[in-house]
């Protein structure tokens, strides 16, 4: 079964969802980096890939149908000008949450936040407000442990961040046929 890309959560258990779940928000990583540091090493520290967990999950390229406006916390300034600092991504999320409603309720009518990863700062990920977001077109989707160019790509992610790949497929060995050469058929009788 194949998930929809496109899924706005109101579990109220990430970092940008609306603390009294009065809105879904869906999360995206701007480039492969972002998309691959956030979906697979979610918990700092993770050094381990699983080909199943790749197996499991599919990069899609999604596109809005017109430019998003987002409010952008990535440029120089901007957390001092909202009266913030890097807690924001990497505090607690009731915090997180609190500004998500805060940045939601402003007056600018943002359709998201357009934020630096917790786990790698220099990539950005995007938290998308249901109520507010364009539509979404999926322009294609692709197994992360599929073959072609998607895993060109995922090798370099996996050394850039220094992770190890590890095979959870479990392929029985085959025994080798036995070959049983019987030179009669039937025992001679007495």
């Amino acid at each position: 079964m194949q998930r929809n890309p496109v899924f706005y959560g109101k579990t109220r258990l990430h970092r940008f969802d609306a603390p009294d779940g009065s809105y879904g928000v869906l999360y995206t990583g701007r480039d492969l980096h972002c998309a691959f540091i956030e979906t697979f090493a979610k918990a700092a520290g993770t050094r381990i890939v699983t080909t199943t967990a790749l197996r499991e999950r599919s990069l899609s390229e999604l596109k809005a149908v017109r430019p998003l406006r987002l409010i952008d916390l990535t440029q120089s300034g901007a957390l001092v000008r909202v009266g913030a600092d890097a807690r924001l991504f990497s505090g607690s999320h009731d915090d997180s949450q609190l500004w998500s409603k805060a940045l939601h309720s402003h007056s600018c009518k943002a359709e998201g936040i357009l934020y630096p990863s917790r786990l790698d700062p220099l990539r950005h990920s995007i938290a998308l407000f249901q109520d507010r977001a364009p539509k979404l077109i999926e322009l294609n989707r692709q197994s992360w442990y599929a073959p072609g160019k998607l895993r060109a790509a995922l090798a370099g992610i996996m050394d850039h961040y220094e992770l190890q790949l590890i095979e959870t497929q479990f392929i029985p060995q085959r025994k080798p046929a036995v070959r049983v050469v019987q030179t009669r058929m039937f025992p001679e009788t007495s």
